[in-house]
Order: structure tokens, then sequence, then C-alpha cells
């Protein structure tokens, strides 16, 4: 007897997390490894969502909330939306969730039946294809090439549709690519969706707030308002607060939708954490200073990055929109063989090898579902930042 659900089989663990903990081994046991594989703010939570955290506790909000969230969060959850996007969401179309991933899980859990289509462009972040297929859907992926700033074209969303599609996911601004939508963007995509009338369209914006050189992205409800029924706007409080370990993650949708994944929820988590979902409040309502200051740092990583690595022989490094990632390919890397005698014959060669021999960990393309190509995570202090592209270089540089 087996010990493990068949459903396990198809599914992987997830690459970055799996990358970051080999990374962590290696330092444990001494070994000089600079780690640019997991999507985490090195920046500390900031001060007043910390101190919102102790108050709460103080006053005893440590008991069970509503499933869906505490009034109060919901409420901050609206408002923010209507705020930054225009979107005007009730509470009671508001659910939050144990992080961003959840909010995924339980809406696609919720409603995908066995042989249920969900198009997902490419690169993408390693999650959405193995949550559609733990819920017995079939991910029908799209490559998105660096020719178009690895942004998907309306013709080939049209293209993946069939009548078997049930969800449109979109990233924006993307893991891994950095690549992000503005509205002007997203109009044709959206006039593609308006065509097929029984796909729903969940939009993961949780870099929303992590762009640069003034770019504004949008939002798919913000663009096509008549999408509102069958969209889900999901963020976070991750990315944008550093909030990474508090595990906040929300959604607005139709009602329907939320009782549905609320109902999941229930008989799973529960509520997110009563500390965390304060802290959250703080994170929504209170002061914003501490996103324009991080993205600052995160603009001037993304350049010394993108400029380094497109100086590292083989390598080309796209110019992201958003985010704190770049996705250089490796193209001209491909055939050669390491200093250490690697012959160099794909992503994960190439990672595998450069964590060998330089110290540097990065995530391989194949991961995101778009090989020859590796991810740099610049979430990381500037100067480990340009030993880890001084030694990308220097590997690159060996290879013969």
């Amino acid at each position: 007897m087996h010990l493990t659900a068949s459903r396990l089989d198809r599914i992987n663990p997830s690459q970055t997390i799996a990358i970051a903990t080999k990374a962590r081994a290696l330092q444990a046991a001494g070994r000089d490894v600079i780690s640019l594989s997991a999507g985490e703010p090195d920046f500390d939570t900031p001060e007043n969502i910390k101190r919102a955290a102790i108050r709460a506790i103080e006053a005893g909000e440590t008991k069970y909330t509503d499933v869906a969230g505490t009034k109060t969060l919901r409420q901050a959850v609206a408002d923010k939306f209507r705020r930054d996007s225009g979107l005007d969401y009730r509470p009671e179309e508001i659910i939050v969730s144990t992080g961003g991933k959840q909010v995924i899980f339980n809406a696609m859990l919720a409603t995908i039946d066995p042989g249920d289509e969900a198009v997902i462009p490419s690169p993408c972040w390693v999650s959405y294809p193995d949550i559609v297929s733990l819920a017995e859907g079939k991910p029908v992926v799209v490559p998105c090439s660096q020719n178009h700033g690895f942004k998907l074209r309306a013709e080939d969303l049209e293209a993946a549709i069939t009548p078997k599609t049930k969800w449109f996911l979109l990233n924006n601004p993307c893991n891994p690519t950095g690549a992000a939508y503005s509205a002007a963007d997203l109009r044709p995509i959206c006039d593609v969706l308006l065509r097929h009338p029984d796909v729903w369209v969940f939009t993961d914006d949780i870099y929303e707030k992590l762009v640069y050189d003034g770019f504004r992205p949008a939002t798919i409800v913000e663009v096509e308002p008549k999408l509102r029924a069958r969209t889900i706007t999901m963020n976070g409080c991750s990315k944008a607060y550093a909030m990474t370990g508090w595990r906040i993650g929300f959604a607005g949708a139709p009602v329907e939708m939320i009782k549905a994944m609320d109902k999941l929820q229930s008989q799973s988590t529960t509520n997110a954490s009563s500390i965390s979902q304060a802290a959250a409040v703080e994170a929504l309502n209170g002061p914003q200073d501490s996103i324009p200051k991080m993205v600052k740092v995160y603009n001037e990583r993304r350049d010394l990055v993108v400029s380094m690595l497109n100086a590292a022989p083989g390598i080309t490094c796209h110019r992201p929109e958003g985010a704190f990632y770049v996705y250089p390919a490796i193209h001209g890397c491909i055939g050669k063989t390491s200093r250490s005698g690697v012959k160099i014959t794909n992503d994960e060669s190439f990672v595998t090898a450069l964590l060998d021999e330089e110290g540097v960990a990065v995530v391989h393309g194949a991961a995101f579902l778009y090989p020859g190509h590796f991810r740099v995570s610049y979430a990381t202090a500037t100067e480990l930042l340009r030993e880890a592209c001084t030694r990308i270089h220097r590997f690159c540089q060996g290879l013969s």
C-alpha cells in the first residue's frame, strides 16, 4: 500500500523553496554562498506595523476571527482597492487568507472540475500550474518571449482558450520576469476575455507597488469593469510591506465566489492569524512612506544587476518594469564547459555549476516553465548583489 495519495504525483515541491533551503544548508556548513533565490524583501517590516501587532496582543486580540477576516481588515482591503485602483468592492466581497498562495489554492480548488483548463502565461510563478493540477485541472501554458518583454499577446491568449477553459491567471507585475502590464497592455487582453464569457479571471497583483521609472501597472477590472462579475483580484501585504512571515493575502470577488472560498477555508485553516490581521490593518491604513523608500533601493539594485549581467559573456538580461526579479537568458552559455569540466547543457546544469563553483544560488528557468534562463532576486543587500554578479561574470568568462 502506498503512503501518499496519487494526487501528490501531479505536483512537485516548490523549486524556489528547495533552492533557498539548499543555499541555507551550504551556508550552515560553512560555504561562502550568496543566495539570490528567495522572493522575499530583505527589509524589515515597518515599525508602525510591528507596533500595531504588539498593541493587538496586549489588547487580547488573540482569538478566532471570522473565517474571511475581521470586519476591520476587510473594510481596509476594500478601501485599498478603491484608493489604488478605483475598484468598488464591499467588505462581503473580500476574503483574507493565510498568504496569497492560499487565496489561489482556495479559488482553484473551489471551482475546478476534473479536466477544466487554466491558461497561464509563462514564465510563471512555480505554484500556479501545480495548484491547478492539484485541483484536477489542466494548466495550459502560453510562452511569452523576451522579444515582447515577456508579456502575453492577445492573439496568443485567444489561441489558448478552448471550450474547457475555466480560468485565465495573470501575475502583474510578474514573478519571475518583472514584466508589468499597463492599462494599454491589458486592453486587448480584456477584449479577448469579453469574447469568452465562460472564462474566469484571476489577477495576482501582489507586486503592484514595486514598479519603477514612473510605470503604473493596471488591474483587469480597472481596465474593463464588465469583467468584474467573473474576476478575482488578489493582493496582499508580503511584498509591499515586507511582511512575508506574517502570511496575509486577500482578494476581492463577487459574493458567490467569496462564499465558495470561505467554505473551503472554513475546513482548512479557518482564519488567518488575528495578530497578523491587526498588523495588516495598520499596513493598509497607516503611513505608506516605507514603500517609496524600498522602491528607490530596489530600482538602484535592478539597474546594477541588469548592467552587470548584460556585461557577462553569453548572458542577455531584459530590464523589467516591476517586482524584484530579473530573468536573464543564457543562450550564449549553452554547449560550453565550465572550468571544473561541467558541460552546460541547459539552465539547470548552469545554475548547479554556478552554485558549486562560485557559491551563487539562483533558480533555473525550467522551474518557471520557460527554460534557457535563470531568475535572480535582487531583494538582497546591494553589496552582496554586486559580489554575486561579479561571480556570475567570472563563471561565464570561464566557460569554454
